[in-house]
C-alpha cells in the first residue's frame, strides 16, 4: 500500500479529510459496532442479513479509515511562497475568457483530491488545470477537450490566500 503518490492539498482540504477521518473513528465506527452487536443477538449469524450488512458497513468504514490516514500521511500542503505570485499555480484563482464565445470563468487550481469540475474547482492535472499552470495574465492557453481545442485567455490571477469567493469555491464570474 506503499504506492499511493503524494497528495496536495489546501490547508482546508487538509482539513476536511482529518475531520472526516476522527468522524470515522468516533461516531461511524461506534454505531456499526452497536449494529453487529445487536445483530449477533438475533441468533443465527449464517442467515443474519442485519449481521451481514452492518459487517460490510465495518469493511467499508474500516477501509475509508485507511485510505484518510495514508492520504494524510501522504499529503503536502500548497505553499504559495514556491510559487512566482504571478503565474498560475496550484492554489490560486485564476479569471479566465472563453475566447470563442467571450464567457468570463473563475476557477480554483487545486490537487486533484480536491478537485470539484461542478464547483470550478480544478485539478492541476486536469487538461485546463495543466494547460494553466506556469502561465501568467494575459497569456493565452489552448485547452484539448474531447469537443476539440478551447482557447482561453487568462484576466487575472489572486492567490488563494488572498479573500477568495464564497467557500473558497469559484463561482462563474459576470
Amino acid at each position: 500500500m506503499n504506492d499511493i503518490k503524494e497528495i496536495v492539498l489546501t490547508p482546508e482540504g487538509l482539513e476536511k479529510l482529518q475531520n472526516e477521518l476522527d468522524e470515522l473513528k468516533t461516531v461511524h465506527r461506534k454505531e456499526v459496532n452497536d449494529r453487529i452487536r445487536q445483530a449477533k443477538e438475533y441468533g443465527d449469524l449464517s442467515e443474519n442479513a442485519e449481521y451481514e450488512d452492518a459487517k460490510q458497513e465495518q469493511a467499508f468504514i474500516e477501509g475509508r479509515i485507511l485510505k484518510l490516514e495514508q492520504m494524510i500521511r501522504n499529503a503536502r500542503l500548497i505553499d504559495e511562497s514556491e510559487y512566482a505570485a504571478d503565474e498560475v499555480h496550484l492554489g490560486s484563482i485564476v479569471k479566465v475568457k472563453d475566447l470563442k464565445n467571450n464567457e468570463p470563468y473563475e476557477f480554483f487550481v487545486v490537487g486533484s483530491t480536491e478537485a470539484d469540475p461542478p464547483n470550478h474547482r480544478i485539478s492541476n492535472e486536469s487538461p485546463l488545470g495543466r494547460a494553466l499552470i506556469g502561465h501568467k495574465k494575459g497569456d493565452t492557453v489552448d485547452v484539448t477537450t474531447p469537443r476539440g481545442v478551447v482557447k482561453y485567455k487568462i484576466d487575472a490571477i489572486k492567490s488563494s490566500s488572498a479573500p477568495a469567493p464564497a467557500k473558497r469555491t469559484a463561482k462563474k464570474a459576470s
